[in-house]
């Protein structure tokens, strides 16, 4: 008995062995059944010589092994990349830079064939593939001008026209830092028309401004271009402003509720005012001025608050001083037009209201977009008679009057804004003006 009891134990021992090296084998076999996933990005299928094309690569149970990538074009492959991955990779990316390889004009398609490590059955089961059809184009938009003549005045307005060899993703007039969009307009033929109205900012002199348009297609190619122009210098007044304890004790209370501290002087908290949030509510005419509509709105000059004086001009240099010492600096960027307390304010043209609100500095205002990126903004109303969303007719009540926001008496502070950059308003007064410079290019 006690015989068999030794044959017995080591048989067992054995099987149990035998039976633990099936279950690793097993698990090592059966751990990842799954094959690698693939990505192929972006989205978008239109790709130029600045595209780059990412392939994702991922398994998380055995890891990755090795990857092809290739490119199909008019019947021929082109190698991209061939990689085998170190033990333990289960997640990496590969990048195809399109500038660096064969492709020509037109569509492709771009195969990725990727395996992993799993023995499950074979090796067989962890090869997966994926490809996605491109289109190649690495030639630029072609810009075709159509105004010959353009005259602009510092601080004031300009329309440029032009045509394009294909839609563009994004087209425009660099000033410096700043952007004015171009907008597509109806055209018969294959012409892409675009109208783009810009300016020769108030703080940009005739030495240091160079327009430039520019041009993207959907693959990303980029194109730009100069144009010929007459720019004339313009000297802008100074001002100074005198702030009395008074008139920011009255003025500040308004802003209570936008201000991030409330234990400061009147005067600190005027100052924030005055900065911050004009900077702020600058940065907001700008959003608010990409709400336009893409064909012109208004039409012939644009009308005045009748019988209104003019007490600040366009584009004054403003010293604000306390007890006799400079205390800040800011431009004036409107008229302030003056006349009855609480007078009706008209709409200066045609157009649509895309703010009717409060807007720190300027109080109460209305902002009427006359489409191109051109706006009017009426500002310190006492109250508003419309509301975002309005379609206004040139003359419709828009409010009143008034004092809100940092104006030191009832009055109407009256900006015309282009690409969410201030200009001149006398210039949309001049029908001459705007015949010249504006409407005589479109027709």
């Amino acid at each position: 008995m006690q015989k068999e009891n030794k044959t017995i134990f080591p048989l067992a021992l054995t099987t149990i062995i035998i039976l633990l090296a099936l279950g690793a084998g097993a698990f090592l076999l059966f751990k990842d059944t799954l094959p690698p996933e693939i990505t192929i990005s972006p989205e978008e299928t239109n790709v130029g010589k600045g595209s780059q094309i990412t392939i994702g690569l991922n398994d998380p149970g055995s890891g990755l092994k090795s990857v092809e990538i290739s490119a199909l074009q008019n019947g021929k492959t082109i190698p991209l990349i061939k990689k085998s991955y170190p033990g333990g990779v289960t997640q990496t990316e590969e990048i195809l830079d399109l500038a660096k390889n064969e492709l020509q004009e037109g569509e492709f398609l771009i195969q990725v064939k990727a395996q992993d490590a799993s023995l499950y059955p074979f090796g067989k089961a962890g090869t997966s593939s994926n490809e996605k059809l491109f289109a190649y184009d690495a030639t630029p938009p072609r810009i075709f001008i159509q105004t010959h003549t353009t005259n602009l005045n510092q601080g004031g307005s300009g329309l440029m026209v032009y045509t394009l060899s294909e839609v563009a993703e994004e087209t425009g007039i660099h000033v410096g830092d700043r952007f004015f969009p171009a907008y597509l307009q109806p055209a018969t033929g294959n012409e892409h028309l675009y109208y783009c109205l810009f300016t020769i900012p108030w703080d940009t002199p005739p030495s240091q401004f160079s327009p430039v348009i520019s041009a993207n297609d959907k693959a990303g190619n980029e194109v730009e271009r100069s144009f010929n122009f007459h720019a004339n210098a313009r000297h802008f007044r100074k001002d100074k402003i005198n702030l009395s304890d008074s008139f920011m004790e009255r003025t500040v209370p308004e802003f209570q509720g936008l201000l991030p501290n409330t234990n400061g002087t009147a005067l600190e908290q005027y100052l924030y005012i005055n900065n911050t949030m004009r900077k702020q509510n600058r940065a907001k005419l700008v959003e608010l001025s990409r709400q336009t509509s893409s064909t012109m709105l208004w039409h012939g000059t644009f009308k005045r608050l009748p019988n209104a004086a003019n007490r600040a001009r366009f584009a004054d240099a403003r010293d604000y001083m306390y007890k006799g010492k400079k205390v800040d600096a800011q431009t004036h960027l409107g008229l302030d037009l003056a006349s009855l307390k609480h007078a009706p304010v008209p709409a200066a043209n045609d157009g649509v209201v895309v703010y009717a609100d409060f807007l720190g500095i300027y109080g109460n205002v209305v902002v009427l977009d006359h489409g191109l990126g051109l706006q009017t903004l009426y500002a310190h109303m006492s109250s508003l008679s419309v509301n975002q969303g309005d379609s206004i007719a040139k003359g419709d009540i828009l409010g009143h009057t008034g004092t809100t926001g940092l104006a030191g008496g009832d009055h109407l502070h009256y900006g015309v804004i282009v690409g969410g950059t201030p200009v001149q308003p006398i210039e949309w007064w001049d029908g001459t003006w705007i015949k010249n410079n504006i409407t005589s290019k479109i027709q």
